[in-house]
């Protein structure tokens, strides 16, 4: 499947911040920047941190599969040894998971591999991954 890259923007309160976690953390390489936003290639698409007043964590969330999600997230998803890196070098840095790397609707049409954790600015996140890419849509 080939897909165009997806734009996001979004609001952070710290671009020092902002760099460290998407750069170093989840090692999205840099684009263009400025002393209020900076570019990051998000797995191929291009999110940018935009310098704001204010928390991304606004205590919204809606029950899925036992777990209350945070609304809005945003995220990717990638093959499941990736996601296992991924997991693995956050769960490493003690990150707090909104939701831990667990496995969701296990044995039922569309399971994923997913977790919820949220940037320093309070953003949500979600990373997922599929063991069959074919069911992404699954209903």
């Amino acid at each position: 499947m080939t897909i165009p890259p997806f734009h996001l923007a979004f609001p952070v309160n710290d671009l020092a911040a902002a760099r460290k976690f998407y750069g170093e953390m989840m090692g999205c390489p840099e684009g263009r920047s400025s002393d209020q936003w900076i570019d990051f290639n998000f797995y191929g698409h291009q999110i940018v941190t935009h310098l704001a007043e204010g928390n991304g964590d606004d205590g919204y969330s809606n029950p899925v599969d036992g777990h209350n999600v945070p609304v809005p997230h945003f995220g990717v998803i990638l093959d499941l040894k990736s996601w296992r890196d991924l997991a693995a070098k956050l769960e490493a840095a003690d990150i707090t998971f909104v939701i831990e790397p667990h496995i969701r609707f296990e044995g039922q049409p569309g399971e994923q591999a997913t977790m919820f954790f949220r940037d320093p600015s309070g953003n949500a996140l979600e990373i997922k991954a599929f063991a069959d890419m074919a069911s992404l849509f699954a209903r």
